[in-house]
């Protein structure tokens, strides 16, 4: 049964303005040792997340979430289970990106009808285009111009180009569009978060410069990645308590909170393989407590040696658990 929206395509902006803020995270999936989707798992990390430590937002199916590993009624499920658990206690934003322009449009007519907050599609993988923006503009303006949901845009690397912040800011004036995911240098979005003021929330995904960019920028939304799970426990919040001491401008002690987990941000990075993010970041959790699992193939499992690695480095980061 559908849900209705709590806002129309023209209240977009307004509503993501007065409610897209503070400390969001990018969900893993945990997975069964037969590669199936662990819901109840699911259930219990985000109860995890959003009651004991305190994330305001989830994005659901993104590359952390391996939806590039998943089947389209997989990541409806996704879609479902991640809204039925957060109900009125958090936010969700659904990643709907995909290269087939009809399967983004499915996804996001899912996410809409059970009641997700907003959406995100990357920008797409162009074959053989060397002078993207107007095709990519056309191509949010197609999703805007079908949709009523609040739109995230999403650049990375991964597309095989960035976004130029004129063009994101072009873009920023469709109706529907609300916020970005802009993962580049620093000096690019320091420069969108100049040309689109108010019509357009920029975030990025490094904890590194959260806290820079909210004492530099003026910005009030972490969108986002693992760490506010993987780096904060019940009993050890750091991150959202520099975020909180920043907010309210106690700028050198949101620094020392900030400067101290150093050690854990080490931890994770020192231990990490290359080629082995999905696999290490689930093993991670699992000694937090939380449901992890295998990454689901072709991603590569941990070995054994990787593991010890990651416990000693885990042990010795300083997390209270």
């Amino acid at each position: 049964m559908a849900i209705s929206m709590k806002y129309t395509k023209h209240e977009a902006k307004d509503y993501a303005r007065e409610n897209l803020k503070g400390i969001w995270a990018a969900a893993l999936n945990p997975m069964k040792s037969d590669y199936s989707l662990d819901e109840d798992g699911l259930r219990r990390n985000i109860r995890h997340w959003v009651d004991d430590l305190e994330i305001a937002g989830l994005f659901i199916a993104g590359k952390q979430g391996e939806f590039f590993a998943m089947s389209l009624e997989e990541r409806k499920r996704n879609f479902e289970v991640a809204v039925d658990e957060t109900g009125e206690t958090a936010q969700t934003i659904m990643s709907c990106s995909d290269q087939n322009f009809d399967t983004v449009l499915e996804l996001a007519r899912h996410a809409e009808a059970v009641g997700a907050d907003y959406i995100v599609v990357h920008a797409p993988i162009l074959h053989f285009v060397s002078d993207q923006d107007e095709t990519v503009y056309q191509y949010y303006k197609a999703l805007c111009e079908k949709l009523d949901i609040g739109i995230a845009m999403w650049s990375h690397p991964d597309s095989g180009y960035l976004m130029s912040p004129q063009l994101c800011n072009r873009i920023a004036d469709l109706p529907n569009i609300v916020a970005i995911k802009y993962s580049v240098p620093r000096e690019m979005y320091v420069e969108l978060t100049r040309l689109a003021g108010e019509k357009l929330i920029v975030s990025t995904a490094s904890e590194e410069e959260w806290f820079d960019n909210i004492i530099e920028l003026g910005w009030r939304l972490y969108l986002c990645s693992s760490p506010p799970y993987l780096m904060q426990t019940a009993r050890d919040k750091r991150m959202n308590e520099y975020t909180k001491l920043a907010f309210a401008g106690d700028i050198d002690k949101a620094r020392q909170v900030r400067d101290s987990l150093t050690p854990v941000r080490q931890a994770l990075k020192s231990t990490r393989p290359g080629g082995k993010p999905h696999a290490h970041q689930k093993y991670w959790q699992e000694l937090l407590g939380q449901a992890g699992g295998p990454a689901r193939p072709p991603s590569l499992q941990l070995t054994e040696e990787e593991k010890v690695k990651t416990r000693e480095a885990f042990s010795a980061c300083g997390l209270e658990i």
